[in-house]
């Protein structure tokens, strides 16, 4: 099992997406461990976004983030972290697939609705960011077999 951050960024808040969001990742048979609602601080950007703190476009990322709330999640699956990524599809909504959350809801680069960690460091460094060890709440749904077989 692996676990990964998503954020449902401002635009998917302001646009009232979040149920049909959360409702992919629940139909995919994901696992929401974690989740809250919180307003991004210019900190909390700057460290999760340390990567492009100096790079011309941050500015505008770091206003962007801090809008609005946005709603942080802890999805586990497995092979959770590809299988998220997929389903948002690519970056720029107007490139993203249909049937991809980004193809069917965004038409927009920056403004792309969600985010997910893309690697396991990440990921790791990403959940610390916005959650506690005892924010997490592992569980195994009754619907599990149903989903896949006992030996995947």
């Amino acid at each position: 099992m692996e676990r990964t951050l998503v954020l449902l960024k401002p635009d998917c808040v302001q646009r009232r997406l979040i149920g049909r969001v959360l409702s992919r990742f629940e139909d995919k048979g994901l696992n929401i461990v974690a989740m809250k609602m919180l307003q991004v601080t210019p900190a909390l950007a700057k460290q999760h976004y340390a990567e492009h703190v100096s790079k011309p476009f941050y500015p505008g990322l770091e206003a962007f983030i801090t809008a609005s709330p946005i709603v942080a999640l802890v999805v586990e699956g497995l092979e959770v972290i590809r299988v998220v990524r997929e389903m948002l599809g690519a970056t720029n909504g107007l490139k993203a697939a249909p049937g991809t959350l980004r193809g069917d809801f965004s038409s927009s680069r920056q403004m792309n609705l969600v985010h997910a960690s893309d690697g396991p460091d990440a990921s790791a460094r990403e959940i610390a960011l916005y959650f506690k060890p005892e924010e997490l709440c592992g569980y195994e749904p009754s619907l599990t077999p149903w989903f896949r077989a006992g030996d995947e």
